[in-house]
């Protein structure tokens, strides 16, 4: 958790609230990407890659 928390104190001390977006992004495709591995979903999500 102490991860988030510095990337969270560096978006606002830097003011790159611009990367915010890019980084929800990337962990919804990771989320995506481990849920849909191992599952009968997988070929409909690899679909939309």
């Amino acid at each position: 958790m102490e991860f988030v928390k510095d990337l969270y104190t560096f978006l606002k001390e830097r003011k790159k609230w611009w990367l915010t977006p890019i980084i929800l992004l990337l962990i919804f495709v990771g989320v995506l990407i481990v849920i849909g591995g191992g599952s009968a979903v997988a070929p409909f999500i690899y679909t939309l890659f």
